[in-house]
C-alpha cells in the first residue's frame, strides 16, 4: 500500500514509552522521600518538612495522572517528553530550595534529566533542558533556603564553593549531555543501518523468488499454450473452405485467447524491469481500491460491511506496500470475527489527513488489550468466538498467541501512520473502534515523487538506495 517510511533519521521506534518515565519518576521520587524522611528523622536536621512532601506529592499526583490517562504502552512525541523531563528539572530547583540550594550534594542530579533527554531527544530539545537546569542551578546559588543543619548551629558555606558547585553542574550538563547524545546517536545510526540492509535484503529476495516463480510459470505455461496454438492452426487448415462460419469463429477466437495468455505470461516474465505500464497498474491504487481490496474477501462470511467513503479534493492515491495490507487485513478479520451483526469502515481525506476508520458491534477490547496495545503475546480472543469461529464451532477459539495485533500495529506503523485502539461509549453504542491516520504528503509520498518522471522520455535508472517496508 504505503511504500512511504519515517524518515531514516527520525524513526518512530526512538519515541520512549510513557511507562518508562513513569517509573524512572517512581524510582526517584521514592530516592527524594527517603533523602527528606532520613535527614528529618535519621539525622535530627531541621527540614521544612511539610513542603517538601508538597513538591514530592507533585510528582506524585502527575504520574497518577498519567497512568490514568495514558495506557502503558503509548509512546511520547519529543515535546510531550521535553515536557515532562523539565517538570523534574523545576520539581528537583523547588526542593532544593527549600533544604540549601547549591549547598545541597544532591544539587548534582540536575544533570539526571539532561542526561536521559540527551540519549532519547533531538539535540535542540537537550539545549533547552540544559539551560533551564542550569538557569536554576544560577537562580538557587542567590535564592534559597538555609542548609539544613543540627540543632545546636548553623552551617553557611562560602560562596566560592557555592559557585564550584555551580561550574560542576554547567560543566557536567554541557559534557554529559554531548557525550549521552553523541552514544546514543551512533548506537541509532547502526540500527538503522542494520534494518535498512534488512529490508533491502528481504525485499530482493521476496523479488528474486517472484521472478522465479514468474519465469517457471511462463516457462511449464509456454509449452501447452504452443501445443493449442499448433492444432488450432492444423484444423484451420484441415477444415479450411469447409469449415461452418460459426467453427471458423471459434478457432479464429481460441487462436487470439492462446496469443492472449502468451502476452500475459511475457509481462510477467517482464515485471522487475522499468515498465511503466504495469508498475503504474500492480503498484498505484486509489484509498478507495485499497478498501473496496480489504472488504471483498468479508462479503460472503454473514456479516454486514457498510462502506463510506468521503473527502475534500482529489481522492489520495498511494503506492502499493504488502506488509500495510496485511496489517489492515487483518485488524478487518478481528472486527468481522468478533462483530455480532455488523462493521463499519469509513475512509475520510482532506488536503492535509487520510483516514481509516474501522469500527464493529462486538464486545469491544478488553482493558488488558487497551493497556498494552502494541505489544506481542497480547490476544484480543477474550471470549468464545466470534462470527467466523462460532460457524467453524472448533475448539481452537482463542488459542491465539497475541502477535496478529502486534504484527498488525507494527507493519501499519512502519509507513508512517498512526494507529488507535479504543471502545465505543455512547449510550446505545458498544464494539470496538480502530482508528489509523496518515498525514496526506506521507501517504501520496512516492506517487508524487515519482510524477515528475513518468514525462521523462529517457529511460530511468531503477533506484537502490531506497528501502521501502
Amino acid at each position: 500500500m504505503i511504500d512511504a517510511a519515517p524518515e531514516i533519521g527520525r524513526p518512530a521506534g526512538r519515541h520512549l514509552r510513557l511507562d518508562t518515565f513513569v517509573r524512572l519518576r517512581w524510582l526517584a521520587l521514592t530516592g527524594q522521600s527517603a533523602a527528606v524522611v532520613g535527614a528529618q528523622f535519621g539525622l535530627g536536621l531541621n527540614l521544612p518538612f511539610g513542603w517538601c512532601f508538597l513538591v514530592i506529592m507533585a510528582s506524585c499526583w502527575l504520574n497518577l495522572a498519567l497512568r490514568i490517562r495514558f495506557p502503558a504502552s503509548y509512546r511520547l512525541s519529543d515535546d510531550s517528553a521535553a515536557l515532562l523531563l523539565a517538570f523534574d528539572i523545576v520539581q528537583l530547583a523547588a526542593l532544593l530550595f527549600l533544604t540549601g540550594g547549591l549547598q545541597n550534594p544532591f544539587s548534582l542530579l540536575f544533570l539526571a534529566p539532561v542526561l536521559i533527554s540527551a540519549t532519547a531527544l533531538p539535540p535542540e530539545r537537550t539545549l533547552a533542558l540544559g539551560l533551564l537546569a542550569v538557569g536554576l542551578a544560577t537562580l538557587l546559588a542567590l535564592v534559597h533556603r538555609p542548609l539544613p543543619w543540627f540543632a545546636d548551629g548553623r552551617i553557611e558555606l562560602p560562596f566560592l564553593y557555592v559557585s564550584g558547585v555551580w561550574t560542576a553542574i554547567l560543566l557536567g550538563t554541557a559534557f554529559t549531555g554531548v557525550y549521552a547524545w553523541r552514544v546514543a546517536e551512533e548506537t541509532r545510526q547502526l540500527a538503522q543501518a542494520l534494518a535498512a540492509t534488512e529490508l533491502v535484503l528481504a525485499r530482493e529476495q521476496h523479488l528474486s523468488q517472484l521472478d522465479g516463480l514468474a519465469a517457471a510459470a511462463a516457462h511449464e505455461l509456454g509449452t501447452p499454450l504452443g501445443t493449442i496454438m499448433v492444432v488450432a492452426k492444423e484444423l484451420d487448415r484441415l477444415l479450411g473452405p469447409t469449415a461452418t462460419p460459426e467453427v471458423a469463429e471459434d478457432l479464429a477466437l481460441l487462436r487470439d485467447q492462446v496469443a492472449r495468455c502468451r502476452g500475459i505470461l511475457s509481462k510477467l516474465t517482464s515485471l522487475g524491469e522499468d515498465n511503466e505500464e504495469g508498475e503504474g497498474f500492480l503498484q498505484t491504487v486509489t484509498f478507495g481500491h485499497i478498501v473496496e481490496e480489504l472488504v471483498a474477501p468479508q462479503r460472503a462470511l454473514g456479516i454486514a460491511v457498510a462502506v463510506t467513503k468521503q473527502g475534500e479534493g482529489p481522492e489520495p492515491v498511494c503506492r502499493r506496500n504488502p506488509g500495510v495490507m496485511f496489517g489492515l487485513a487483518n485488524i478487518v478479520d478481528n472486527a468481522v470475527d468478533f462483530a455480532d451483526s455488523r462493521v463499519e469502515i469509513e475512509a475520510r481525506w482532506t488536503l492535509e489527513r487520510v483516514w481509516l476508520t474501522i469500527r464493529d458491534d462486538g464486545p469491544g477490547f478488553p482493558s488488558e488489550v487497551l493497556l498494552r496495545a502494541g505489544e506481542p503475546y497480547v490476544t484480543t480472543r477474550s471470549r468464545k468466538g466470534g462470527a467466523r469461529a462460532a460457524e467453524a464451532g472448533g475448539d481452537a477459539v482463542g488459542a491465539g498467541l497475541g502477535l496478529g495485533l502486534f504484527i498488525a500495529k507494527t507493519l501499519i506503523e512502519r509507513s508512517g501512520a498512526q494507529l488507535v485502539l479504543s471502545n465505543l461509549t455512547g449510550a446505545e453504542e458498544h464494539g470496538a473502534l480502530v482508528r489509523v491516520s496518515w498525514a496526506r504528503h506521507i501517504f501520496e509520498r512516492d506517487v508524487i515523487a515519482a510524477q515528475p518522471v513518468a514525462h521523462n522520455s529517457l529511460r530511468p535508472l531503477p533506484e537502490r538506495d531506497a528501502a521501502p517496508i
